[in-house]
Formats: C-alpha cells, structure tokens, sequence
C-alpha cells in the first residue's frame, strides 16, 4: 500500500500539483499539512507515521516536502527503514523499493539486520 505525504508552506500556495502525483502514483491515503518546512509540528506528518506498517510505502512529490532539514530527512528515512517502509520521491527519482534501493538500503542496513537478510 502507498501513503502520500504533501506539504505547502502557505495558504496562497496550491497543493494541486502534489496531490495529482500521489494519485497517479497509487497513494490510496494522502496526508498533506500547510505548514512552514522550519516547522516542528506538523500534525498530519505525525499521523501518517503513526499508520506505517512494514511493506507500505511511503511517497513524496520531492524530498523537500517531507524533511525540515537534511538531519530530519536522514532520521526519517531511517525509521522508515527500521520499520520496514519503503520510501518514494517522484521528483528526485529515489525508491528504495526498486532493484537499485533495495540493494542501497541492504548496505546500509545496521549489521544485526543484515545478518537477517
């Protein structure tokens, strides 16, 4: 299953662009908060990753979207990985679900997971 994830930072800013993306990419449930990206709480971020479950990925229209800051981006993806969630950026072309990322998120894993794999 796919959950999307859209973000903008403004009221005067439209969300269009992003909901479209997450539709034609599969996202059966799309959270989307109006919220500056320097902000800490965003409210339906923290619902999404309270429904994460391993096998669901999560997508984005860019990377941007999601993380405040590359530390907040990097942890996120790392708690995706611990869960067992794939990640998705249509935009920076990233999916950690294709042959390429699963080979990616295999090496990076910590050792007493790949000793599982």
């Amino acid at each position: 299953m796919k959950l999307g994830y859209a973000r903008i930072s403004t009221k005067e800013q439209k969300l269009d662009l992003q909901l479209d993306a997450l539709k034609k990419a599969g996202c059966k449930k799309i959270f989307s908060d109006v919220i500056s990206g320097a902000t800490k709480d965003r409210p339906n971020l923290d619902k999404m990753l309270e429904q994460l479950r391993a096998g669901v990925t999560v997508v984005v229209y860019k990377l941007d979207r999601l993380g405040r800051s590359l530390r907040h981006l990097v942890n996120l993806i790392n708690f995706f990985m611990e869960k067992g969630v794939h990640f998705q950026s249509l935009s920076d072309n990233i999916n950690t679900n294709s042959p390429q990322g699963k080979l990616i998120n295999k090496r990076r894993k910590p050792p007493h997971f790949r000793a599982r794999i």
